[in-house]
Parts: structure tokens; sequence; C-alpha cells
């Protein structure tokens, strides 16, 4: 387990007890997420991008189109900076002051670096795949040369992160805890839906038993 020493760059400081430095904890919320944010400098200007990711040890993977400028930046070895959020629960508290949210966040800095090498390249499309849906990269068709020609994956090396983490119950004052206010957490809960089949679907090709077990159908 690595554990991310507090600099200026990664510290947390508004409530620091909340925050985590150990890989452990930030990897956990990394991998959680489905959408990451991926923030850049370029020409003095800021941007930030929604994006996909997977994991693959300590680095970040990033894909796109070639062309895109996200791709095309985090390439070229520029510095990134990647946010992952996952909300847990509405915090209510008795007065709207103390209204917060239960979350886990991580933030984590590097630089990416263009994976040209073909096999790795296949390897993280395949963990992309496998992180959204796993048993779909042996079940889908794979990317021909042509798309995989149009298709960039960049590494992302964590250098630096920090995560910051707010977990229990309201914190009321105590002059209002006597008042005739509902107070306590309503839980976040992401779930998979039915699957709702395309239009043009081949009559007789059955949802696959690996969608089934993510929406909870039981088998057969």
């Amino acid at each position: 387990m690595t554990t991310y020493t507090p600099t200026d760059q990664n510290r947390v400081r508004r409530l620091p007890k909340r925050g985590h430095y150990d890989s452990e904890t930030i990897y956990g919320i990394v991998d959680a997420a489905l959408i990451c944010h991926v923030s850049f400098v370029q020409d003095g200007q800021p941007f930030i991008i929604p994006t996909l990711h997977a994991r693959d040890g300590d680095a970040i993977l990033l894909h796109g189109a070639s062309t895109s400028r996200l791709m095309l930046h985090a390439g070229a070895g520029h510095p990134l900076c990647i946010a992952v959020t996952v909300t847990d629960a509405l915090v209510l508290a008795r007065s709207v002051f103390h209204h917060s949210v239960n979350y886990r966040s991580a933030v984590v800095f590097g630089r990416g670096e263009l994976v040209e090498d073909e096999a790795e390249k296949w390897n993280a499309l395949e963990r992309f795949t496998e992180k959204l849906i796993p048993g779909r990269w042996a079940d889908a068709r794979q990317p021909t040369p042509v798309e995989m020609k149009a298709t960039a994956v960049v590494r992302v090396e964590i250098e630096n992160a920090s995560a910051k983490i707010r977990t229990g119950p309201p914190g009321d004052d105590e002059e209002d805890l006597l008042l005739p206010v509902w107070s306590g957490l309503l839980p976040i809960q992401t779930t998979f839906g039915q699957p709702e089949p395309a239009p043009d679907l081949a009559t007789g090709i059955a949802v696959p038993d690996y969608l089934r077990r993510m929406f909870g159908a039981t088998e057969g």
C-alpha cells in the first residue's frame, strides 16, 4: 500500500480530519466511480472534461478519440488533475446551515503518456469495458484496426493524491436539537434497471447472464 505525502498540492485543508492519503482508500474511490473529471490548462485557459476511466495499478487510464483535445493534450505529457466523487447520502440537519452530503472523493495528480504499444492499448480497452460491464468484452465484437487507430489511450501515473470522506449523521447545534424538524440521512443508491433492448435487436437474443446479474435478476 502506498501512502502519499501531504503537500501544498494534495493536502486537505478544509476539515483536514476527513483527509486520507493511503492508496487503498484513494484507489477504492477511483474504482467505485463510473465517471471522472479531468482538468488541465491549455494556452492559459482552464478546461475540465468528464470521461470514463479505469485504473491499472498506480495509474489511471483515459481513452477517447485520437483527435480529441483531451487526448492530444494529455498524451503530450502535460500535468493533469483528475477528480472522482461518489455520493452516499443527503445529510438533513435541523438547520439549513448544517445540511450536508455524505461522500467519498479523490483527487489525483499526474502526467499523461500516450499508450502506443498495441498489446498494451488492447489490454487497456478491455479493462475499460470490463470495469463497466464485467463479461462484455468477450461477448461483443472487439475493435477493428481502423477503430483502434481512431482511439487514443493515455496512461496517467499517479504522482500525488488524496481523498476526502464525510460519513455519519448531521451535526446540529445543541440549541437546535429540540426543534420539531426531522433530522437524519437520506441514503443515495445507484442501481441498474431492467435492460431495454435496441429497437433493431434480432428476435431470440436473450439478455446475457452478466447483465441479468447486474440488475439483480435471478438466472433461468
